[in-house]
């Protein structure tokens, strides 16, 4: 075992006849919070904004909060509607390390944070040569059209998992102290400051969101990936050619 979810490679490998060779990548709790924050994200993302009646803040337009607050009877209702999805977004994340801090959290946060500065910008660099102008580029200038091997996470992965994780803690903390403001805040500047944070911080995770999306589950090669979220497994020879050091450590 050297990574969240793993088993012997003999258990996490399985030949069939006619049938390619898989390896366990993600257990059921990982793919059901994958699910989960990917749900409530959304939802959150949407009614959010249909809070925003400021026509020069509203990207989706003004007609966005007026239907929403039509669908759920109020501006009121609406807000309340945000806010518990907001809790219960954030307390599932709370219960989830509670329950996996050993084995998936702490694992999963040393891997993101962990930076090799020239295969991990060599990685970068070669990457975007490949998606843009393809291999025979690299030939011609006589670098190894190779990219740099990748632990569980490659570095792409690695540039939103961190923002991402930053920012959710931002975004729930500023939350929070929305919500409970007419409560326990009688600062009115933190609670400005708090609305500015959480509303860029959205922003910038979000477009995050949509290049992370194009990775997985649309640009060539990487669909295996986004399969991988449902089904928990990738393809052995994938797992070799993308994560060649997590394979590695597997096969150990």
């Amino acid at each position: 075992s050297c990574f969240p979810g793993m088993t012997p490679l003999k258990k996490m490998l399985k030949r069939e006849e006619g049938i390619e060779m898989h390896i366990k990548r993600h257990d059921r709790i990982n793919i059901f919070m994958h699910w989960f924050n990917a749900v409530f994200w959304i939802f959150l993302l949407l009614t959010g904004l249909g809070l925003i009646k400021n026509q020069d803040l509203q990207i989706l337009g003004g007609r966005w909060a007026d239907m929403l607050r039509d669908i759920f009877g109020s501006g009121g209702t609406l807000l309340t509607t945000h806010i518990i999805a907001g809790f219960i977004w954030s307390g599932g994340f709370v219960l989830y390390g509670i329950i996996s801090l050993k084995k998936h959290v702490i694992p999963f946060v040393r891997e993101i944070f962990h930076v090799s500065p020239y295969h991990d910008s060599m990685w970068l660099i070669k990457k975007g040569i490949h998606m843009t102008m393809g291999k025979k580029v690299l030939k011609k200038v006589g670098m190894d059209p190779e990219l740099p091997h990748q632990g569980f996470y490659n570095v792409g992965q690695k540039i939103y998992a961190v923002p991402s994780l930053l920012g959710g803690i931002v975004i729930a903390v500023t939350g929070f102290i929305m919500a409970v403001s007419d409560m326990w805040i009688t600062d009115t500047s933190i609670v400005q400051w708090s609305i500015l944070i959480h509303f860029v911080t959205v922003l910038l995770v979000f477009a995050g969101f949509f290049i992370h999306v194009y990775m997985a589950g649309i640009a060539a090669g990487e669909r295996p990936a986004f399969i991988s979220m449902i089904t928990g497994k990738v393809p052995a020879d994938y797992a070799e050619h993308h994560h060649k050091l997590w394979f590695d450590k597997v096969k150990k």
